[in-house]
């Protein structure tokens, strides 16, 4: 297995330190999941429902800038949200998918730790520095969307869509499910797309991308991108949209980036040789 280690594993070693390291892993998921579950308040009324309420950071950080500008209306989320349960175990099902959600999301730092850990040996010294980056940027960039969704696009959509009438006479009281599938699904894919300028640097590695490509598909990536944003946020504004938008933009330009320099280092690489 090692690229430079004496002895050579067999198979069956492999799968040996492979089911260890799973172990390891759902250990430490379900520990956080036990730990998410036994602090049902905070994941519920502080976390989870945070956004929802007038003093959390997002909305009180609008309040205070629309009153700065004079813009009453830009307040969000003043009203408390009602919430319905329609199923008898409706309640105890969503308590224990928050809490696994929460044990993968907390988890997947170390969840990736432990791939690498596994990887490693098989990789040269070479490799093993250009993956111990990646290991550190893939998990702070899907840390880093997963904060972005959660502070900056859920507050948004929920004051849009709880405060969306068709008529006046209709009144909205969304299922506790419905809310923990927007919420969930927000932070989620938000987290998944602040991978790309990994995503980039992986297919500029084995020579799919390059700066020149990203370069010429730009106005079309601009086009997905606007595509793409218009999805995760349900919200019709162009405040939202670009506020989402703008975030992705910049992180192709940071894969176009990244791409160049994996050419140039690959350029180097052939003069050398």
């Amino acid at each position: 297995m090692a690229g430079n280690s004496k002895e050579e594993m067999t198979f069956l070693e492999h799968l040996e330190e492979l089911r260890w390291h799973i172990i390891r892993s759902v250990l430490a998921i379900v520990t956080i999941s036990i730990l998410a579950f036994i602090f049902k308040n905070l994941v519920f009324d502080v976390i989870l429902l945070g956004p929802s309420k007038y003093d959390f950071w997002t909305n009180r950080m609008v309040c205070l800038l629309g009153e700065r500008i004079h813009i009453e209306g830009l307040c969000m989320n003043t009203e408390p949200i009602q919430l319905q349960n329609t199923a008898l175990a409706g309640q105890f099902v969503a308590h224990i998918k928050i809490s696994l959600m929460a044990g993968l999301v907390l988890g997947f730092p170390y969840l990736f730790y432990e791939f690498w850990r596994f990887i490693r040996p098989a990789l040269y010294q070479n490799e093993r520095q250009h993956a111990t980056g990646a290991v550190f940027y893939i998990t702070f960039l899907f840390l880093l969307g997963v904060l972005f969704g959660y502070f900056l696009i859920t507050p948004f959509s929920i004051n849009f869509l709880y405060n969306y009438q068709v008529s006046g006479i209709v009144k909205n009281i969304p299922t506790l499910a419905s809310y923990i599938s927007l919420v969930t699904s927000i932070v989620l894919v938000s987290g998944i797309l602040f991978e790309l300028p990994v995503l980039v640097y992986f297919l500029s590695r084995i020579g799919l991308v390059t700066p020149a490509f990203l370069k010429k598909y730009r106005k079309h990536a601009i086009v997905v991108i606007l595509i793409v944003a218009g999805i995760i946020t349900p919200t019709p504004d162009m405040f939202t949209q670009l506020m989402v938008s703008i975030p992705m933009l910049l992180l192709y330009e940071v894969g176009i980036v990244l791409s160049r320099r994996v050419e140039k280092a690959r350029e180097a690489e052939t003069l050398a040789g």
